[in-house]
């Protein structure tokens, strides 16, 4: 493997000089820079990024701890963080708090040890000790999805209220009138907001949400499975089911066909967080899409700019209704029904 001292051998310069031609520093003439390259590029060289890291105090380096791993919008997320990094010159490390708390705290500990630059955050149940101290050390940091109220860090989301508005404003152009949500954990931001977002949403259209409408679920498959079951349990079981997630809303589906039902004939399912597969199901499932790919780069370009020096300011992306044929929507081919955003 060629060293930095074959560089210079080859480029005719010196080992000072190949240093500060690779590190962009401006003494250094583009005859020489030219050369000091051309070596690097016939000798193969890689310059070694431990050593660069002592000097220049930086590793280029991205932590990204995300929620859950297993979950497609989650896995989606973390290809666009890490296509983003490359893009500006960082690599990623992926931790996996799998909602665990005490697994965020390993894993933003472990990514600290590594001298990571800076960390992108979607946090697990409201929090975690070692996270909250990495922010008081003043670690560049961005939420991403999730975020905590009151803590003074940059927040990259979606506008969840505003997608629910306008899916309830279907169900009831629909006809629907009873409608219940399988709610995300009351500790995460996002699971507190969709919940109150569809409760707001019922009421503007004079509709009650009762309690026994409301079920408490994980953003797991299992947990939208038994809630699920629990309403089609009830004496006048709901209309549309509303799963807060999309793998509640795979659970959901799994007992309503338990059951030897049908959707959307028998009862009606949406689902928040369009995922691929969603189109393929018999009926197509209606579902609030995110725009995963771009609060990923949002992200990154956020925390890019704090680890530079710039101010990495907040981001809200819309998300969007994707009306299919799980909640008794006509056929598309057939009668095309364009679905009017609502104004927040």
């Amino acid at each position: 493997m060629a060293s930095i001292k074959d560089v210079a051998a080859e480029a005719g310069v010196s080992v000072a000089t190949v240093s500060r031609a690779l590190n962009g520093h401006p003494s250094v003439s583009p005859a020489a820079r030219a050369r000091v390259l051309a070596a690097v590029e016939a000798l193969g060289y890689r310059p070694n990024a431990v050593a660069r890291s002592l000097r220049t105090h930086q590793t280029r380096t991205l932590g990204l701890v995300i929620s859950d791993v297993l979950n497609p919008y989650f896995a989606e997320l973390a290809r666009s963080v890490e296509e983003e990094a490359r893009a500006l010159g960082y690599s990623v490390i992926i931790g996996n708090a799998d909602e665990r708390p005490d697994l965020q705290d390993h894993h933003v500990a472990t990514l600290l040890d590594r001298r990571i630059d800076g960390l992108l955050v979607s946090p697990t149940d409201g929090g975690s000790p070692g996270m909250l101290d990495a922010v008081r050390a003043g670690t560049p940091m961005v939420f991403v999805d999730r975020w905590l109220p009151g803590v003074d860090v940059p927040v990259v989301r979606s506008d969840g209220r505003a997608a629910v508005r306008d899916l309830v404003t279907h169900l009831h152009a629909l006809g629907h009138r009873r409608l219940a949500i399988i709610a995300g954990p009351a500790a995460t931001t996002t699971g507190r907001e969709r919940v109150d977002a569809f409760r707001e949403a019922l009421g503007a259209h004079g509709l009650p949400l009762p309690g026994a409408y409301i079920g408490q679920g994980d953003f797991q498959a299992d947990s939208g499975r038994r809630v699920t079951e629990g309403f089609l349990a009830l004496p006048e079981p709901p209309e549309v089911v509303f799963a807060a997630d999309n793998l509640m809303a795979l659970g959901a589906l799994d007992a309503i066909r338990a059951r030897g039902l049908r959707v959307p004939d028998d009862i009606a399912l949406a689902a928040f967080d369009d995922i691929r597969w969603f189109v393929h199901t018999d009926p197509p499932i209606t579902a609030i899409a995110q725009p995963t790919g771009e609060l990923g780069r949002a992200a990154v370009r956020a925390l890019v700019d704090r680890i530079e020096g710039r101010p990495g300011a907040s981001v809200t992306l819309p998300a969007q209704l994707v009306p299919r044929r799980s909640c008794g929507e006509p056929d598309p081919a057939q009668s095309p029904s364009p679905v009017r955003r609502s104004t927040p």
